[in-house]
């Protein structure tokens, strides 16, 4: 295990990396009781097991390498019946399900739909291109997709004036979160939107774009773009702490050669085999007609694992691996700090605390970056 320092955003070596050897967990939370404080905040929310849910074929926009338009979730028939979508979300229920993710293409564009889930299950999170403002009575988080400045976004999204947009629509809104998601043509313009972003007093994190099976197109990254990116993130999180929900160890995790699969071993049906337990067992992605197959089943599904850095995978993934951090206080405390900025992203009314680690700790098992 390697752990280092930010010196400015230059990276120095942590003077005290700490026992090569695993420690006891109680050991660990007695180390800091800033460590234990932290456990005893984010173990409370323990109990989400999440689904997602595609709500519609339908679009206002079509962005290069979209995920939903790639493979066969489009095609499929589709409902929009507020009775069948409320007897689906009972079903959930029954089985556990805690936590809901809508997506679509786009689920601003189904608003009795969205009341009927949130009236089912109270805890959810919608991912919008936030160019249609959703009712106030939906208490979810709102992610709104933000992939450049006005330019680019007109230029990958084919959508005029689309950042101003958004901010109208959800600058005084507590839900919405800010969704930057880096590809390699808009590292540059994330401190533009981040500017933007602060001075409307809107919140921000950050997604790498994950290309979706077969496209190979200018979006993907390479080496250099997530060395660019990384410090791109280190910028704007230093220059606007207050309004930037990321942590060290969330550049090291998202920004690696390695995408997550390789680094955490994905626990998602579509790449796990097993049922037993976790996600494994209980979490499902459907689509539009209400169907699910286990062999599609991911939070963002037709991604090429390969090349999965998706903000969304890794809430999941990263998280589930609590006790591979588990090992030493250094691991533990990043793992901390990543799943206490997921809980803010992802759960409305969570608000995220001071980072333990202000390191750049390596993945359990693997060299930094």
């Amino acid at each position: 295990m390697k752990a280092v320092c930010r010196d400015s955003i230059n990276l120095r070596p942590n003077p005290n990396p700490g026992p090569a050897e695993t420690w006891k967990f109680s050991d660990i939370l007695s180390f800091d009781p800033a460590i234990r404080e932290k456990w005893e905040k984010v173990r409370k929310y323990f109990f989400l097991r999440e689904s997602t849910y595609d709500m519609t074929r339908r679009c206002n926009i079509r962005c290069e390498g979209c995920y939903y338009y790639q493979g066969d979730k489009a095609k499929s028939a589709g409902t929009e019946d507020p009775g069948q979508w409320q007897q689906l979300l009972e079903n959930e229920k029954k089985r556990g399900i805690t936590y809901v993710v809508l997506a679509g293409a786009e689920p601003s564009l189904v608003p009795d739909l969205l009341k009927v889930c949130h009236e089912q299950i109270p805890l959810g999170c919608i991912a919008t291109n936030g160019l249609v403002p959703i009712d106030s009575d939906v208490d979810y988080r709102i992610h709104v997709s933000v992939w450049g400045n006005d330019e680019i976004s007109r230029e990958t999204r084919k959508a005029p004036h689309m950042l101003r947009r958004q901010i109208e629509n959800y600058r005084d809104d507590p839900r919405a979160v800010f969704v930057y998601t880096f590809t390699r043509e808009n590292i540059r313009q994330v401190h533009e939107v981040a500017g933007h972003l602060a001075k409307n007093d809107c919140r921000l994190t950050f997604n790498m774009f994950s290309a979706p099976e077969g496209y190979a197109g200018r979006l993907c990254h390479d080496a250099h773009s997530l060395y660019q990116v990384r410090r791109a993130m280190e910028r704007v999180c230093r220059q606007y702490p207050d309004h930037v929900m990321f942590s060290p160890y969330h550049r090291v995790v998202h920004t690696h050669r390695l995408g997550l699969n390789d680094l955490f071993s994905c626990p998602y049906p579509r790449v796990n085999s097993s049922a037993e337990i976790g996600l494994g067992r209980s979490f499902r992605q459907y689509r539009t007609d209400l169907a699910w197959s286990r062999d599609d089943a991911c939070c963002v599904p037709d991604t090429d694992c390969a090349d999965c850095r998706h903000y969304a995978a890794g809430s999941a993934v990263v998280t589930s691996k609590m006790f591979r951090h588990a090992a030493l206080p250094e691991t533990f405390m990043a793992w901390l700090d990543y799943v206490d900025v997921y809980l803010a992203v992802w759960v409305q009314g969570y608000e995220k605390s001071p980072d333990l680690s202000p390191c750049y700790t390596s993945p359990p098992g693997h060299d930094l970056f």
